[in-house]
C-alpha cells in the first residue's frame, strides 16, 4: 500500500528460544496484511529506537526471515534492559521524534511485564503529542510470570514451554548419570532460573510425572531451612542410595551478594556464588547418609538459548502471537497485548486474543500455591496437566550446513538517520 504507515518492532529483557519466532510472525503478517509499510527493527530494543538505529526488516530475504524459527535468543535484532522511566521525558520525546521522522504509525514491543509497561507509556505519550501511533505488546518470558494468578490475561508466555522442555530433558539425562555414578556422587543439585517465580524449576517434574525418581524440587515460593533440606536429601539417600535436587535460583539461602539489572531484577547468574553451590557446600559439610559427595550443576543462559530443546508447540504459538500482534496493529487496536488463552476441556487447544496493556503492565503472576505439593518438595498433578502440553511431543529438526546450525543473518540495511545524535538519558554521565 503506497504511503502506508511504517512499523517499528523491538525486543526487551532476557531472550528466549522462541522470541525470533514471534518476530518472524510479525514480519510475515505485516507483509501480507498490506496496511503496513516498511517494518523496522529497533537495534537492541528501545535503545535502538532512541539512537535511531532502525534495521530494515522488510528488505531482508524471505529465507533469512524464515530461518528466525530456528534462531534462538535475540541476536537477529538485539534486546536491551533499558527502562523508560516516567521522569525521562527527553527519552519519550526522542522516541516520538524518531517515529515521526520515519513515518512510523505502529510500535510493537516484545517482552515481559516491564516491556508491556514501556509500550503502554509510549502509546500514552504519543497520544499526548498528537502522534497517531498504534502500540501493541507481544508477550515473551521464560519465567511465565506475565499475567495474573487466574490465568485470565494470558495462559502462558511464549518461551516458557521451551525452557520447560529443556528442564524435562536435563533431569532425564542427569538421572542417567546419577544412577550410574551414585556410589561416588550420590547427590546432584541442579539450579534453575526463575528469580522468585517457580515455573521453571517446577518443570523438572515433567521428566518424571509418575514420580519414580528420587527427585526433590525446591521452589522459591516454598522456603525451608538448609537443615530441613539436608534431612530430606538424607531421607532419599536412605531409601534410594541417591538423590536429584532441583532448586530455584531464588531459593532463600541467605545473602549471595547479588547484582541487579536496570529493571531492578536480581541477576543470580552474576552473583559471586550460587544457591546450588551453597546447598552443596552445606550438604557436604553436615554429611550425607551415603558415601561420596554432593555435586552441583548450574546451567546459565543456555536455559533460554538452547535451540535444540525448543518446543515446537512453543515455536508455533510464539509465531501466532506475532501474527496476532501485527493484525491488532493493522486494525488500529492500540494499547493491547496479543495473548494466548486456553480453551477449557481435557484436549489442549488455545486461541489468540487481546488484553489491555495497562492491565498486563501492572500484573505479575505468582506460581499458584495450590500447585505446590504439601511436602514442599514437589508440585501437583494439576501443574503437570497444565505444563505437559507446552513441551510438545517431538524434538525440533535444525537446518545444518557444514555441521553447524544455519541461523538467520540479516543484512545490515538500516534506515537513513535523519535526526541529530542522541544519548539516552540513563546513559549520560
Amino acid at each position: 500500500m503506497p504511503n502506508a504507515p511504517n512499523m517499528v518492532v523491538a525486543q526487551s529483557g532476557g531472550p528466549s528460544p522462541v522470541i525470533n519466532s514471534s518476530l518472524r510472525g510479525i514480519i510475515e503478517a505485516a507483509r501480507d496484511l498490506g496496511q503496513i509499510g516498511t517494518v523496522y527493527g529497533g537495534r537492541h530494543g528501545i535503545e535502538g529506537v532512541l539512537q535511531e538505529e532502525l534495521l530494515d526488516l522488510s528488505a531482508q530475504s524471505p529465507e533469512e526471515v524464515a530461518l528466525l524459527r530456528v534462531t534462538p535468543a535475540a541476536g537477529s535484532i538485539g534486546t536491551c534492559r533499558y527502562k523508560l522511566r516516567p521522569e525521562q521525558k527527553e527519552d519519550f520525546q526522542r522516541a516520538i521524534d524518531v517515529f515521526r521522522a520515519h513515518s512510523v504509525g505502529y510500535f510493537l514491543y516484545i517482552g515481559g511485564n516491564d516491556s508491556m509497561d514501556t509500550a503502554s507509556k509510549v502509546a500514552q505519550f504519543a497520544q499526548q503529542q498528537g502522534l497517531d501511533l498504534v502500540a501493541v505488546g507481544v508477550p515473551k518470558t521464560i519465567d511465565n510470570d506475565v499475567g495474573d494468578g487466574e490465568f485470565r490475561l494470558i495462559d502462558h508466555t511464549p518461551g516458557y514451554g521451551s525452557t520447560a522442555k529443556y528442564w524435562t530433558h536435563l533431569v532425564q539425562f542427569a538421572n542417567e548419570e546419577n544412577a550410574g555414578s551414585s556410589p561416588a556422587d550420590p547427590v546432584l543439585v541442579m539450579q534453575a532460573m526463575g528469580r522468585k517465580i517457580g515455573f521453571i524449576p517446577a518443570a523438572a517434574r515433567l521428566a518424571d510425572p509418575a514420580r519414580e525418581l528420587p527427585l526433590l524440587i525446591y521452589l522459591a515460593e516454598g522456603p525451608c531451612s538448609l537443615a530441613q533440606l539436608a534431612d530430606q536429601v538424607n531421607d532419599q539417600l536412605q531409601k534410594h542410595g541417591r538423590c536429584l535436587v532441583v532448586v530455584s535460583e531464588g531459593f532463600d539461602v541467605g545473602d549471595l551478594g547479588v547484582l541487579r539489572d536496570s529493571f531492578g531484577h536480581v541477576q543470580f547468574s552474576s552473583s559471586q556464588t550460587t544457591v546450588a553451590q551453597v546447598v552443596v557446600n552445606y550438604l557436604n559439610k553436615v554429611g550425607l547418609a551415603a558415601k561420596g559427595a554432593a555435586r552441583a550443576n548450574v546451567p546459565g543462559t543456555d536455559q533460554r538459548h538452547s535451540m535444540a530443546y525448543a518446543s515446537t508447540v512453543d515455536l508455533d504459538e510464539a509465531y501466532r502471537c506475532g501474527q496476532q500482534a501485527a493484525l491488532l496493529a493493522a486494525q488500529g487496536e492500540s494499547g493491547y497485548m496479543a495473548t494466548i488463552l486456553r480453551d477449557p476441556g481435557p484436549i489442549y487447544h488455545v486461541r489468540y486474543d487481546k488484553v489491555p496493556l495497562a492491565e498486563v503492565a501492572l500484573s505479575e503472576r505468582k506460581f499458584p500455591a495450590q500447585w505446590i505439593a504439601p511436602s514442599g518438595t514437589d508440585v501437583t498433578d494439576d501443574f503437570v496437566r497444565y505444563a505437559r502440553p507446552l513441551i510438545g511431543e517431538e524434538m525440533l529438526t535444525l537446518p545444518m550446513v557444514g555441521g553447524r546450525v544455519r541461523m538467520t543473518r540479516f543484512a545490515p540495511i538500516y534506515a537513513s538517520q535523519k535526526l541529530p545524535r542522541y544519548v539516552p538519558q540513563a546513559d549520560r554521565k
